[in-house]
């Protein structure tokens, strides 16, 4: 008996949304009702996964990651590189406004073994060490070296760029950050088709 791709493809998808929601799930309850947590948003099984280091005061309001100022600018990005911006997965380092970097490293691995990219997009250096501290089986250290891209893991490529956060306000710093991202796109365009 064949079993279609697609069908395949919809069983570890439909797994996918159930953990990815058990991980917003969990935590929230870290939070413990005093915190306000900032979970991921997008395809819970995306080729490109984008982190920054942490949650920004609309994320805050909203509890989603890349909500607000940044979420706009790379979405006008996305749109710029014709990559679907259906097909990405986003989140921060740290879950809360106070973060601990200890307490939000295994909520992070565990994003990561779900989504189970195939790009890794680390916006900034503080989020550079964070991924580079977790401990991900098989990785390699990531470099600070902006725009060009690494090897992760096996699987798994990095892709450094500057904070989005921290580029938004001046045009050199809107023009480093989109020098770095833009690459984004052209390894979108290089996926093979599924």
């Amino acid at each position: 008996m064949t079993v279609a791709t697609d069908e395949i493809y919809e069983k570890y998808l439909q797994k996918a949304i159930t953990e990815i929601n058990a991980l917003g799930d969990e935590v929230a309850q870290a939070g413990g009702g005093a915190r306000v947590p900032v979970v991921g948003s997008g395809h819970p099984l995306a080729d490109a996964f984008l982190l920054k280091y942490s949650p920004k005061p609309a994320e805050l309001q909203e509890g989603v990651a890349f909500y607000g100022r940044a979420g706009n600018a790379i979405l006008k990005s996305l749109q710029r590189m014709h990559v679907d911006p259906m097909a990405i997965y986003g989140t921060n380092c740290l879950k809360f406004a106070d973060g601990d970097e200890e307490e939000s490293r295994p909520f992070l691995l565990r994003e990561l073994h779900i989504v189970q990219p195939k790009l890794v997009v680390v916006m900034g250096t503080d989020a550079v060490a964070f991924v580079n501290a977790l401990g991900f089986p098989l990785a390699r250290e990531i470099a600070e070296t902006e725009g060009e891209l690494q090897q992760f893991t096996p699987t798994v490529q990095a892709l450094v760029t500057p904070d989005i956060d921290q580029c938004l306000d001046e045009q050199p710093e809107k023009t480093r950050f989109w020098n770095a991202f833009k690459l984004l796109g052209t390894w979108w365009a290089e996926l093979p088709p599924y």
